[in-house]
C-alpha cells in the first residue's frame, strides 16, 4: 500500500516535481553505486565476475525491459481509451440534442436543459472529483434527470416513439460511458505491479555495480545514463497511470465543445 500511495502522490504533483523525485535521488544512487562498491571490493576480484554477470545481467536486463514496456504499452492504451470514452459521451449526448427534434416542443426543450445540466455538471463536479479517485453524486442524479426527461410521461405518436427509442440508447452510451471513466480514474496499474516494476528497477541498476572495469567514472556515467532511462519509462507510467489526474489527463474538452455547440438550444 506504500507505494500505491507513493504513486498517487506522484501523479497528483506537478509533472516536473514528480521527475525530479524519481530521477534525481536514483541517479545518485547508480553513479554513487560502482564507487562504494570499489571501495570494498578490489577491481580484480570485480573483474572475475564480468562473464558471468555479463549473461545474467543481459537476461536481467531483457526480462525487466519486456515488464516495463508492457506496462507502458498497457497505461498507454487505457489512457488512450479514456480520452475514447469522453469523445464518445459528447458524441452520445450531441446526437440526444439532434434527437430531440423529433419531439414535440415542451418535451424536447425539457430534455435538451436536462442533458446541458448533466453535462456542465459533469465538467464542474465530476472531473474534479475524478482527480481524487471518487465522482461525484450530484452529476448522477443530473444522468437521472435525463431519463426522467426523456421518459416523461404523455401519447407518443408512432414517429415520436422511435426517436424516444433512439434517445435512451443514446442516454444509455452517455451513461455507460461515464461509468467507464469513473472506474479509469482509479488507475490501471495494480500495487503487485508497482513492486516488481521499482524492486526490477533498482535490481537491474544494482547488478551494474558488480562489474570490474579499470575506469571507475565511465562506469559509474553508464550505470547513471541507465537508471535514467530506467526510472524516465516508470515516470511515463506514473504520469499516465491516473487518466483524469495529475498534470497529463484527459479534459473534459469535448463535452464542453457540445455545451457551446448545443446549448443555446436548450433554452428554446
Amino acid at each position: 500500500m506504500p507505494i500505491l500511495t507513493a504513486n498517487l502522490l506522484l501523479t497528483t504533483t506537478p509533472l516536473w516535481a514528480a521527475a525530479v523525485v524519481l530521477l534525481v535521488p536514483t541517479t545518485i544512487f547508480a553513479m554513487c553505486g560502482p564507487v562504494i562498491v570499489r571501495r570494498y571490493v578490489s577491481l580484480n576480484r570485480l573483474r572475475t565476475n564480468n562473464e558471468v554477470a555479463g549473461f545474467k545481467f543481459a537476461a536481467v536486463g531483457v526480462i525487466y525491459a519486456v515488464l516495463l514496456a508492457f506496462a507502458i504499452l498497457v497505461v498507454w492504451e487505457r489512457f488512450n481509451q479514456a480520452d475514447s470514452d469522453v469523445a464518445n459521451e459528447a458524441s452520445a449526448a450531441a446526437t440526444v440534442f439532434r434527437l430531440t427534434q423529433g419531439l414535440d416542443a415542451e418535451h424536447g426543450a425539457a430534455v435538451r436543459k436536462a442533458t446541458t445540466d448533466y453535462l456542465k455538471q459533469a465538467v464542474a463536479k465530476d472531473w474534479p472529483a475524478m482527480d481524487r479517485e471518487s465522482s461525484s453524486h450530484d452529476v448522477t442524479v443530473a444522468l437521472s434527470a435525463i431519463y426522467d426527461a426523456v421518459l416523461k410521461f404523455h401519447t407518443f405518436n408512432t414517429f415520436e416513439a422511435l426517436v424516444v427509442a433512439e434517445i435512451l440508447r443514446d442516454v444509455d452510451r452517455i451513461s455507460e460511458m461515464r461509468r467507464q471513466r469513473l472506474v479509469a480514474a482509479s488507475g490501471v496499474v495494480p500495487g503487485i505491479i508497482w513492486t516488481v516494476l521499482f524492486t526490477g528497477a533498482f535490481v537491474t541498476v544494482g547488478f551494474t555495480f558488480f562489474f570490474g572495469t579499470a575506469n571507475l567514472h565511465a562506469q559509474a556515467v553508464m550505470s547513471g545514463a541507465l537508471s535514467i532511462l530506467i526510472f524516465l519509462g516508470l515516470l511515463t507510467i506514473v504520469a499516465i497511470d491516473h487518466p483524469f489526474a495529475g498534470t497529463v489527463k484527459v479534459g473534459p474538452e469535448a463535452l464542453i465543445a457540445v455545451i457551446n455547440d448545443f446549448g443555446e438550444k436548450a433554452l428554446r
